[in-house]
């Protein structure tokens, strides 16, 4: 009987140690400590990189007399400079430069800048006009695409 007993007690006695682990385990784990916890990082968003060009152009600049057709030329021209300077950025700009100098003066001084080249699958992000008289136009191009107009270009070089 005393065997009986005493197994029961060492039962009884592994049972609530088994109780205290446990339990302080979850109240470790549920702890409302939270200098200790960590918030959860976001995730990156992924964007794709692409290049943006401006370019501007004036109503009262176009030749017409209509003023619809004014403001109407003003922005294929605002969209056409957008185009020239994502051009150069895309393959650069060649520049010519000549000076003349006579007697230690600078008699006659030109420059004359150059781009050349094809580009494709561009965006147009806005067409907006500024202030009373000019348009702004904004082109934007992926960054992939932008590498793939110039090694073409460089392979057909």
């Amino acid at each position: 009987m005393i065997k009986i007993l005493s197994q029961n007690a060492a039962k009884l006695i592994a049972s609530a140690t088994l109780g205290i682990f446990l339990g302080g385990c979850s109240l470790a784990l549920t702890s409302t400590n939270t200098d200790s916890i960590t918030p959860e990082q976001p995730k990156p968003v992924y964007k794709k990189q692409v290049i943006i060009a401006t370019g501007y152009a004036n109503i009262s600049a176009q030749n017409s007399d209509n003023a619809a057709q004014r403001r109407l030329m003003a922005i294929r021209a605002s969209k056409l400079d957008a185009y020239r300077s994502l051009t150069e950025q895309v393959y650069g700009q060649q520049l010519n430069a000549s000076t003349t100098v006579e007697d230690m003066v600078v008699i006659n001084d030109t420059m004359r800048a150059h781009v050349e080249g094809l580009v494709y699958g561009t965006k147009v992000v806005s067409i907006s006009p500024i202030g009373e008289d000019s348009y702004e136009t904004k082109l934007e191009l992926e960054q992939d695409t932008l590498l793939e107009i110039r090694n073409l270009f460089l392979a057909a070089n």
